[in-house]
């Protein structure tokens, strides 16, 4: 899906030793989401116009959506709506990801898009989350193991102050009325 309201914020490119089905396993799959992503099971019913949950290791959701593309194992495409606190308020985002094979390994490419100029501040929780989550999930096919993280992680004290001051605000509306 090339939506033109969606535009690229965040990209992140990694190289996996695996083939794209097993990417596509690990994308997909509750039993490996749990391993690399904050404990988080993922809930997809594969198809377009599926929805889309990640439930937290407590039983509570925090992200939810709809899948726009689904297409193994090459692409798989999510509406991405955090369910939590002040952050459902935010409009939703748009990740991607893309598999091409590279004989024998993977080219793995995520796309975090939003509809609306996202403040820096904002941003800096998937540049610190997604990051570690990639690199788990490449850690995990090529040796069998997660990223151990040792140390309690959370959002940055900055992307709070500025989620608050977003959704009091909501500039997303003045930019979907131009």
């Amino acid at each position: 899906m090339n939506d033109p309201n969606y535009r690229p914020k965040t990209v992140y490119v990694s190289y996996i030793a695996a083939e794209p089905e097993q990417v596509w396993a690990a994308l997909t799959g509750a039993k490996f989401t749990k391993q690399y992503f904050f404990g988080r099971d993922i809930e997809i019913e594969p198809r377009a116009g599926g929805s889309f949950a990640m439930r937290m290791p407590d039983g509570r959701y925090d992200i939810k959506g709809r899948v726009i593309e689904w297409d193994p194992p090459r692409r798989l495409s999510m509406t991405w709506g955090v369910a939590f606190a002040e952050f459902s308020e935010l409009p939703e985002s748009l990740v991607t990801y893309e598999i091409e094979p590279m004989g024998g390994s993977v080219k793995l490419t995520m796309t975090e898009a939003h509809r609306w100029e996202v403040p820096d501040a904002i941003l800096a929780g998937g540049r610190q989350g997604w990051p570690l989550i990639l690199s788990s999930l490449k850690s995990l096919l090529e040796t069998g193991k997660p990223i151990a993280v040792g140390v309690k992680m959370g959002p940055p004290p900055e992307m709070l102050v500025a989620v608050k001051e977003a959704v009091a605000k909501k500039p997303w509306q003045a930019a979907a009325e131009r």
